[in-house]
């Protein structure tokens, strides 16, 4: 059987693979755009693109579908394999750094704590103050879109959130691989739509803030100082927060 014929793993080699990480290519460039981890099929669904994501519009999703469009099959590598989740977890965080560009929605877990970072950048991030709060702040890691644009838009557009809580929110504090870069005062949320955001795209299901930096003040009391332990707990990749209630994690 020729490798691009196979859409499964036989049961007693699937039972042997264990957690594994993969990589799709694209076999018109040769350009990794994807990595992921999982067990059994995984893989092969992805490649088959039966595995939706929360917008059917998602750029991995349209890569797939471009490279089928041209008659060609998504090619994959499997990375590394025979991992518990926990190693698993690992090697994804480092392959999503090593690949730039990719297509992933959110980075690997571990990546806004452990991901690539210059000296000075670790210095600064471990030798900082950590945060108090005095306010009601909501937590927004801006580590893949901070580079795409300003970072009031980095941090405003578009997020899956419960807006009833949001509204609460006395202050947004942007996050970047640990460290409080700007703050934020949110004076409403809207729907992520092109008609509240001009010329972003719609994003249906997200939500986004309109607002303007906060007052010296409280940029003073935040910005720069450490996003305490508690608030980055391992293995968390939803890049929202709350600093307040029960709940800290946003809804996914």
């Amino acid at each position: 059987m020729k490798a691009d014929e196979i859409q499964s793993f036989p049961p007693e080699v699937a039972s042997r693979l264990k957690t594994y990480v993969y990589r799709l290519i694209d076999p018109r460039n040769g350009e990794t755009f994807y990595i992921g981890k999982g067990r059994g099929d995984r893989v092969f669904s992805h490649i088959r693109a039966e595995i939706e994501s929360d917008d059917p519009t998602a750029d991995k999703l349209k890569r797939i579908r471009e490279i089928r469009l041209a008659g060609f099959d998504v090619a994959h590598v499997i990375h590394r394999h025979g991992m518990d989740d926990k190693n698993a977890f690992d090697v994804e965080a480092a392959l999503i750094d090593a690949y730039p560009g990719l297509t992933n929605v959110a980075g690997g877990v571990g990546n806004s704590d452990f991901g690539a970072m210059h000296a000075k950048e670790i210095i600064a991030r471990y030798s900082a103050e950590p945060a108090v709060f005095k306010h009601k702040a909501l937590l927004i890691n801006v580590n893949r879109t901070a580079t795409e644009t300003s970072l009031y838009e980095a941090t405003r557009y578009a997020w899956k959130i419960d807006t009833s809580k949001a509204e609460q929110a006395e202050v947004v504090l942007a996050t970047r691989q640990g460290l409080i870069v700007e703050a934020f005062i949110p004076r409403r949320w809207l729907p992520a739509t092109s008609a509240n955001f001009p010329g972003r795209d719609d994003m249906p299901g997200r939500y986004g803030f309109d607002g303007g930096l906060a007052s010296q003040a409280i940029r003073n009391f935040y910005v720069g100082k450490r996003v305490p332990d508690e608030y980055r707990k391992q293995g968390a990749a939803n890049p929202i927060k709350y600093t307040w209630g029960k709940t800290r994690l946003a809804s996914a």
